[in-house]
């Protein structure tokens, strides 16, 4: 099993920035991509972006340019640097962890308990 805990959301205004964590812990040698995932109210969903074990990194248009995910394998974490933050950034935040192959998940896979984070106008 793993454990994704997730930390850093928060409420700022438009153009501001937030950087959000997430620390895996258990079996976390069955992980090679970690990914942050967010979710609004009466959407589904979906990917912000994601980075493997060999460093290659994928964005969603709607963010590329303005967050930067990273991560430090020795302290099994991944960050999501966000700036220029915007209303519609607006939403809950989870952390994935997992195997990836050529971009798509494969299970096992396992989920943080998300958090939230609000961009007021």
């Amino acid at each position: 099993q793993v454990q994704l805990v997730e930390s850093g959301g928060g409420l700022v205004q438009a153009g501001g920035s937030l950087r959000l964590s997430c620390r895996a812990s258990g079996s976390i040698f069955s992980i090679d991509t970690m990914g942050w995932y967010r979710q609004s109210p009466g959407k589904q969903r979906e990917l912000v972006a994601h980075i493997n074990r060999g460093g290659s990194t994928k964005y969603v248009d709607s963010v590329k340019g303005r967050f930067t995910i990273s991560r430090d394998i020795r302290r099994n974490t991944v960050y999501l640097q966000m700036n220029n933050l915007k209303p519609e950034d607006t939403a809950v935040y989870y952390c994935r962890g997992g195997r990836t192959v050529g971009g798509t998940w494969y299970p096992p896979d396992y989920w943080g308990q998300g958090t939230q984070v609000t961009v007021s106008s």
